[in-house]
């Protein structure tokens, strides 16, 4: 094997650099997590309340420990790919590729909740679709990054499951809203 095919060692990254990309990660997700917030709050008592919703609709309670959950667990993820890629100050980090998917997974999760809750007041129905489109596209995101993630961090690749069936779960919610309303 040459030397441009072997996979690249990786080393201990230095605990404080460690400790300030564990809070940038968790900066961003907090940061996805209350413009998401922002965006629903308002529609949540407004038209969500008085839509027709599928029988497995979980109360309103549910939803903000359950995302806490997984927004924390999101953070732990990028922060292990980082870590598992670390290869030394200046070097290029090993799992680019895998923190590249996080972005966008987390850029997709920005992205559903005001096109499907703040957009319905806009748009109407077609915000419902375009929060469909977009929930696909996250799903299909973090099942990628879950395939990147499983050659840089097992732990990384368990602590998406629960967020990959919390999204399948809630794409049957905004389908139950399209097909009912």
């Amino acid at each position: 094997m040459t030397a441009s095919l072997a996979t690249p060692s990786t080393v201990t990254p230095p605990r404080g650099r460690q400790i300030l990309v564990l809070i940038a990660m968790i900066a961003a997700v907090a940061l996805v997590s209350v413009l998401g917030s922002l965006a629903s709050t308002a529609n949540v008592e407004g038209w969500y309340q008085d839509a027709n919703k599928v029988p497995w609709n979980p109360p309103g309670s549910v939803f903000g420990p359950a995302w806490g959950v997984l927004y924390a667990a999101n953070a732990v993820v990028g922060f292990l790919l980082w870590r598992s890629g670390y290869r030394g100050a200046g070097e290029p980090n090993a799992s680019r590729r895998a923190l590249t998917v996080f972005g966008v997974q987390l850029g997709l999760n920005l992205m559903w909740t005001p096109t499907f809750f703040a957009g319905y007041p806009i748009v109407g129905e077609p915000a419902w679709w375009g929060g469909l489109v977009v929930i696909t596209a996250l799903i299909v995101a973090v099942i990628w990054l879950m395939v990147l993630a499983k050659r840089r961090s097992l732990t990384a690749t368990i602590l998406l499951v629960p967020y990959l069936l919390w999204l399948l779960f809630a794409s049957t919610l905004n389908i139950g809203i399209i097909a009912l309303n």
